[in-house]
């Protein structure tokens, strides 16, 4: 069973597909964290993430480096969004997610265009998704919590910039599966944004 899960940044996407896999018992692949890599990779390279001959050569990071908790800062989610963008990044992480989809038993995987592209066979898929606002305002609750000084306004206009590259680029850019679930989950708290999908993908295994 291959569960895709697609979403713009914050919007709870990640928290809904670890659920889904705990419950169903499959592993889990946050995409966001290989394109992460890269853009970390760049900048520790030296290199310009909106340089394509940069973003591709960071693509051949060390395994170890998944595991780096600076790829969780907001800083390095800016820099994954932009080497996103260029097909040849896109097209070196490509075999990578589509093997971890395709392994004996099946896989839930969370990104941006795993019911598009990496997965399009995908036996559910789900679009989970926020306004704006509410996923700056988790995200801004976030980073205070974690001790770092910023402003909601500050994280609204980089919420508002990285769902423009997302959806804007050319190649597999951020769109809803015309077969996934539409999860709006602004006025959903945590558990019911679960529920509800669970309640689906067990909707979908059952037909």
């Amino acid at each position: 069973m291959i569960i895709a899960v697609d979403g713009p940044t914050a919007s709870g996407k990640g928290t809904i597909a670890r659920a889904i896999a705990a419950y169903f018992a499959l592993p889990v692949l946050d995409t966001g964290l290989l394109y992460r890599a890269v853009g970390y990779q760049t900048q520790l390279n030296h290199g310009d993430p909106d340089n394509s001959t940069d973003a591709l050569a960071a693509c051949n990071f060390a395994d170890s480096l998944l595991d780096d908790p600076a790829l969780r800062y907001e800083s390095t989610g800016g820099l994954a969004s932009r080497v996103s963008v260029h097909p040849a990044v896109r097209k070196a992480l490509f075999q990578r997610q589509v093997d971890f989809a395709n392994q004996p038993g099946g896989a839930v995987l969370d990104g941006r265009d795993i019911g598009t592209v990496i997965a399009p066979y995908a036996d559910a898929k789900l679009f989970v998704t926020a306004s704006p606002e509410e996923r700056a305002r988790r995200r801004h609750a976030e980073m205070l919590g974690r001790g770092v000084e910023i402003t909601y306004d500050t994280v609204l206009a980089d919420i508002h910039a990285r769902d423009a590259r997302d959806t804007g680029r050319a190649d597999a850019p951020l769109i809803r599966a015309g077969d996934a679930l539409l999860l709006d989950n602004t006025a959903l708290d945590r558990d019911a944004a679960i529920a509800a999908a669970i309640a689906f993908v067990e909707g979908k295994v059952a037909r």
